[in-house]
């Protein structure tokens, strides 16, 4: 064979350079294209970035359902939280507007019935000897005076208040003396302790919680995150109100009807019209303010949303991530 032969098969069998470089080509080829672990898809870089550029204005707009509800929310606070300090303050001193908000007030002007021989003169000596025309009662204490004359007396503000009308009672006719009472009694003034102290502590707390509220309810806007832990305080408050507005209505109709039942005695007692609906006004304002705040930790889009990509906003349309691409 000769020398041009030999060379053309040695050629032939040596694998060419580009032959050997292209696995190699390929598969940085391929390193390039697939992505780094930790790091986005290309699309989903590209929606972040352009949700990244959404103006203030554009935000403003996509949040204002929810921005709407969390102003609601704060202000239904604050007018609950109005209503409080008013069941709160209410007849702790003889002044003009706070003599007329109590839960109930006893009239025992007549206490002795007309039925009765020498009704007038016996009723004469009970208001000389001290029994009053009328009592009305407070969160912190009650007041007594005469019906030509107006409150004469309000008791000292205490903390846990309760009204014991036979403690009262035995104080102004039996100067302090004590008698046995029946079981039956005691009884009875047991749990009405126990409740109106539950009420006086339902009342304060809730009306330091709506205060908190006011200012805490806008924070709800930015992300749902806040919505949980406000939530659960607009729940908690809401709880106390209402628990503490039924138990102030229970406590004034029982006291009435408890009263009146006594047919022995001309005793009225009547229901305090502005206290009963300053309770309920503060009470369906924290339950609205509470059912706001339900609603957006499920809806309405927050500003959370919008900055890490959960939500789109194109064309002042909000939209899912996952919702179709038109154009």
């Amino acid at each position: 064979m000769g020398l041009p032969s030999i060379l053309r098969i040695r050629k032939r069998n040596t694998p060419s350079s580009t032959d050997s470089s292209a696995p190699s080509s390929r598969a940085s080829k391929e390193k390039e294209e697939r992505p780094a672990a930790g790091s986005l898809p290309p699309s989903s870089t590209t929606y972040n970035a352009q949700n990244a550029n959404i103006s203030q204005a554009a935000i403003k707009r996509a949040t204002r359902l929810r921005r709407g509800f969390a102003i609601s929310a704060s202000c239904s606070y604050l007018i609950s939280f109005v209503f409080l300090i008013l069941i709160l303050i209410g007849n702790t001193y003889n002044k003009p507007v706070l003599n007329d908000i109590y839960f109930f007030k006893l009239n025992l002007a007549d206490i002795i019935p007309t039925s009765v021989e020498n009704a007038s003169l016996i009723n004469s000596i009970a208001q000389t000897i001290g029994l009053h025309d009328f009592y009305q009662v407070g969160l912190w204490n009650f007041c007594e005076g005469y019906q030509d004359v107006g409150i004469t007396y309000c008791s000292h503000p205490k903390t846990l208040y309760w009204f014991n009308p036979v403690e009262i009672l035995m104080n102004e006719l039996l100067s302090g003396a004590t008698i046995a009472l029946p079981t039956e009694v005691v009884t009875i003034l047991d749990v009405l302790r126990v409740t109106s102290q539950l009420m006086f502590g339902f009342f304060l707390t809730a009306a330091v919680l709506n205060l908190l509220m006011i200012f805490a309810s806008p924070l709800a806007v930015y992300s749902r995150w806040w919505s949980l832990p406000i939530a659960v305080l607009a729940f908690v408050s809401t709880l106390l109100v209402v628990a503490a507005s039924v138990v102030g209505s229970v406590i004034s109709f029982v006291f009435k009807y408890a009263a009146e039942a006594q047919q022995e005695l001309n005793i009225h007692a009547d229901v305090g019209v502005k206290m009963f609906v300053f309770m309920w006004i503060a009470t369906g304002f924290a339950l609205w303010a509470f059912i706001a705040h339900a609603g957006m930790g499920c809806c309405c889009v927050s500003r959370r949303d919008i900055r890490t990509g959960r939500r789109e906003v194109r064309n002042g349309v909000v939209q899912d991530q996952t919702s179709p691409r038109v154009g």
